[in-house]
């Protein structure tokens, strides 16, 4: 059903499940890191099986990135959300029941996929529904998807704290019941691919790998990906080296992801509402060398100013979500920039988690891996002004404009 031919309800319901939808694509990552030491323990995992755990979020997300358009165009893209829900929900609900490792790795390899599905086509959803409304409606479920990160982090131990002890299957089993629940809005709305199908232009992956912008989105979305997944996995132990405890450093943790909740809200519709969005972008990395070599002079002095300084530069994310949507004029071209983005981009960050811990372990200190941080703003900031510049994917595909 056309955007424009919605009633007031049809949208409000469609509002409802991006909301949901986007709330529960990442406790289930976030979830396991927080009682990571009790489910290796509980399943007798070892130092591989915990390190292809940590990992396994990214080389999921880089995958199934490049699929989820063409399962789209074939299956429709309300049906394919619905399909990718309904993964995350039992296969998160399922890893609570097993007792062997590889079996829980296994499960959550599904979950993710389903989550990985999903966030591809998030853009699409939110062009094919709202066109005019993209900065609205990305604010909107960027800003959830921040709060399902950081609650995900924050609340599973103690939903986890049982008879004085943590049982790590009850904490995992809330974020299985929270994606049931979201199930709900998007059997009403898999009605909407019946009139959609015939009228989506088709694109591909690799249309988009053709072209300058579809290239410059994925580098760009990639080393944002590897700052945020470096940050996420190493700097509660640089907290801990500094001389944190780790309540303080579990919170300035939280600092840093916490700052995007508010901030992905009022970035989308910032980056909407200009034509070139090139000095939001320049103002927004700022604040990454402002936060890293802070680290570096005076990581205990200026903690929690640093905390907030690198949680502002990690709110480039909101920001190349909001420019997918906004680089292609119909939904079909957002689903394939977006699939390429995020399957090109998740494989780049995968490098950073790991290439931090090396870093760190083969000079003893934290100096290595802040520069390194660093440096890569330098290409990160270079991709992200050709992404921010005024341009179109189907007219650099050479495609019709629609009218």
């Amino acid at each position: 059903m056309p955007a424009n031919t919605e009633s007031r309800l049809q949208k409000l319901l469609v509002v409802v499940g991006i909301v949901a939808l986007a709330f529960n694509l990442r406790p289930a990552i976030t979830s396991v890191g927080a009682v990571l030491e009790e489910l290796t323990s509980g399943l007798s995992m070892g130092p591989a099986q915990a390190g292809l755990l940590t990992t396994l979020p990214v080389l999921c997300f880089a995958s199934v990135g490049a699929v989820a358009p063409r399962l789209a165009r074939q299956i429709g893209v309300h049906r394919v959300t619905l399909l990718g829900l309904l993964l995350v929900s039992l296969t998160l609900w399922g890893r609570t029941e097993v007792s062997d490792g590889w079996a829980f790795i296994a499960l959550s390899f599904v979950a993710l996929t389903g989550a990985a599905t999903a966030n591809v086509l998030l853009p699409s959803l939110v062009k094919l529904h709202f066109p005019r409304r993209v900065g609205l409606l990305t604010a909107i479920y960027s800003t959830s998807m921040a709060i399902g990160l950081t609650l995900g982090s924050v609340t599973t131990v103690p939903f986890s704290r049982h008879a004085g002890e943590i049982d790590w299957r009850r904490g995992l089993l809330v974020w299985a019941l929270t994606a049931l629940v979201a199930v709900l809005p998007w059997l009403a709305l898999v009605r909407h691919d019946r009139k959609e199908r015939a009228q989506q232009r088709r694109f591909g992956i690799g249309d988009v790998a053709r072209t300058r912008l579809g290239w410059a989105m994925a580098i760009f979305f990639g080393l944002q990906s590897l700052q945020a997944y470096s940050i996420f996995g190493w700097f509660a132990k640089l907290y801990r080296d500094a001389g944190f405890d780790a309540d303080t450093a579990g919170l300035l943790l939280g600092v840093i992801t916490g700052i995007s909740i508010p901030l992905s809200f009022v970035i989308p519709s910032l980056t909407a509402r200009v034509r070139d969005q090139r000095m939001l972008l320049t103002l927004i990395m700022a604040f990454y060398p402002i936060g890293y070599l802070g680290l570096w002079l005076a990581p205990v002095g200026g903690a929690w100013v640093w905390a907030v300084a690198v949680g502002v530069g990690a709110c480039t994310f909101p920001f190349i979500l909001t420019l997918i949507g906004l680089r292609a004029h119909t939904p079909a071209g957002t689903a394939a920039l977006s699939g390429f983005a995020q399957s090109v981009g998740y494989l780049i960050a995968a490098v950073g988690p790991f290439g931090v811990g090396l870093l760190h372990d083969a000079t003893g200190s934290w100096a290595a891996p802040l520069w390194a941080l660093l440096v890569l703003c330098v290409p990160q900031y270079v991709a992200g002004l050709y992404a921010a510049r005024p341009a179109y994917l189907e007219d650099e595909i050479g495609a019709p404009t629609p009218r």
